[in-house]
């Protein structure tokens, strides 16, 4: 029947939109915290943002949630992905 193949092709292009704003939501805050990175890294010459780092303290944070995250990769542990 028609109506199906309609309504699944409408909600596969809503699940997509979904998917992708969810994406885009993800990443935008990461594009964010990398930028705050590569300023420390030209004010500072290094990228060892102590945990907590007074002038912002979620940097700090996120650099080291990066850091778990990449060894978990290394070590190929799938809930870093």
């Amino acid at each position: 029947n028609g109506d199906s193949s309609i309504l699944t092709k409408n909600r596969n292009k809503f699940l997509n939109n979904v998917h992708a704003e969810s994406e885009g939501r993800r990443i935008k805050p990461w594009n964010r915290s990398y930028e705050e990175l590569m300023t420390f890294f030209q004010e500072f010459g290094h990228a060892k943002v102590p945990r907590k780092f007074p002038p912002n303290p979620p940097l700090g944070m996120w650099v080291a949630n990066q850091r778990k995250s990449y060894k978990r990769y290394l070590k190929n542990d799938t809930s870093s992905k």
